[in-house]
């Protein structure tokens, strides 16, 4: 089982589709990965020699921002738009949507479960 950036890639996979269970690396950069080490796009992860994947560990580390790092610097951002007061960090800090989206139905997602209204009669 290949071990990188801290995640047990599945070891039956093709190494393209392996490599986008590391958060911060979708199907464009596994490509490019895949093109830096020059690895043939129908190997498997069992099949990759160690030294393949020290390759792939590599080139990872110096020209990617994955995994930890990635979640912290997204967390660093939105935590600097809410300090900012700015609309985005306020939408952020109210648990509300930040692009834009409509709010009067929907955004279920954002808001969480309906709360019900006191007062409000059912219409039968």
């Amino acid at each position: 089982m290949a071990r990188i950036a801290g995640v047990n890639l599945p070891t039956n996979k093709r190494v393209v589709i392996a490599l986008q269970y590391i958060h911060g690396i979708g199907q464009a950069k596994a490509q490019e990965i895949m093109d830096k080490v020059r690895i043939v796009p129908e190997r498997r992860v069992s099949q990759l020699t160690d030294q393949e994947v020290l390759q792939i560990r590599e080139v990872i580390d110096h020209d990617y921002v994955v995994e930890g790092d990635l979640r912290r610097e997204t967390s660093v951002n939105i935590k600097r738009l809410m300090d900012l007061g700015c609309y985005r960090g306020l939408r952020h800090r109210r648990g509300l949507p930040v692009r834009g989206q409509r709010t009067h139905t929907n955004a279920r997602t954002r808001k969480g479960p309906a709360k019900a209204i006191a007062g409000k009669k059912k219409t039968t």
